[in-house]
């Protein structure tokens, strides 16, 4: 039985969730933010959600130009052709969805070995190539709950994130949400600092989290830019929950035996690829390899 299993189960027994006619565990009926088991949602899906002025996000895209990310008004630039190879992949392994064996595909998240090498670049940008896809919709999220660095290169503000969200049961989907000025990339921010942030990512409520967004919005993909893996747990606790993960890597920065640590730490995941960065010279493919389940396999 998995950890979402389990965690369902759980769920059942102190009444937050109830079964629907097919015996699958699914949601009680409490808010807003809520999937009924059989795909067919209420009337108050994130789209259809009046967001407040304040959950609104205007991108400065010059200046994100200017640091190096995609530029939103330039979509044939040699960067935005290295992510559409890149993100290929990922989007392919979406749309086999669960018959590839792959639990939750359209969960995917970014991490590294060590800090710097380079994975909220990858994040961002990766969000930006997919939000352009005519069929899909992406939600970024700040899971970097000790080192955020998401809502400072979009410029959004301090505001209730995943931390509150997780902390406080009073505080629906809708209160974190951050819809952009690009029509297919909303947010969502870490939120504050928190000394107990690692037990509140190994929640039941972060893992009936991760079901619902994967479940409730199939075109939906949810980036979760992670923590570095070496340095905290929650990277691989935030693994456990997603159906494919990419491995930022620095190139001729990090010790092949940090990588392989790393891997070994992601034996247990679907789907694993590993992404070269900051190299200096062409490499096929940009770099980017993948296998399912483990590093090379």
């Amino acid at each position: 039985m998995s950890i979402i299993e389990n965690a369902l189960k759980k769920a059942s027994n102190q009444g937050l969730t109830e079964k629907n006619k097919s015996g699958d565990f699914v949601k009680k009926h409490e808010d807003l933010n809520v999937f009924d088991g059989n795909d067919s949602y209420n009337a108050a899906v994130e789209d259809d959600l009046i967001i407040p002025q304040d959950n609104q996000v205007v991108i400065n895209w010059e200046t994100l130009a200017a640091e190096g990310f995609i530029d939103h008004n330039d979509t044939k630039s040699q960067l935005a052709e290295e992510f559409r190879v890149i993100k290929r992949p990922l989007v392919n392994n979406i749309q086999g969805g669960e018959a590839n064996g792959i639990s939750r595909p359209n969960l995917i998240l970014i991490c590294s070995s060590l800090p710097g090498e380079g994975k909220t670049f990858i994040s961002i940008n990766l969000a930006l190539s997919i939000a352009n896809e005519l069929d899909k919709s992406v939600l970024l999220i700040d899971a970097d709950v000790e080192r955020p660095t998401v809502s400072r290169q979009l410029g959004i503000k301090q505001s209730p994130g995943l931390i509150e969200y997780l902390e406080n049961d009073k505080i629906n989907f809708s209160d974190i949400l951050l819809k952009t000025d690009l029509s297919n990339l909303n947010v969502i921010p870490a939120g504050k600092r928190h000394k107990y942030s690692t037990e509140l990512l190994s929640s039941q409520r972060m893992y009936l989290f991760a079901e619902e967004v994967s479940r409730r919005y199939k075109d939906r993909v949810v980036i979760f830019d992670s923590p570095p893996l070496l340095v905290a747990t929650q990277a691989q606790i935030l693994a456990e929950l997603v159906g494919q993960v990419v491995l930022v890597i620095a190139a001729e920065e990090t010790p092949q035996n940090v990588v392989n640590e790393s891997i070994s730490k992601l034996a247990n995941c679907d789907v694993v690829m590993t992404l070269l960065n900051k190299t200096k010279k062409e490499i096929d493919l940009y770099g980017y390899n993948y296998g399912y389940g483990k590093y090379g396999h």
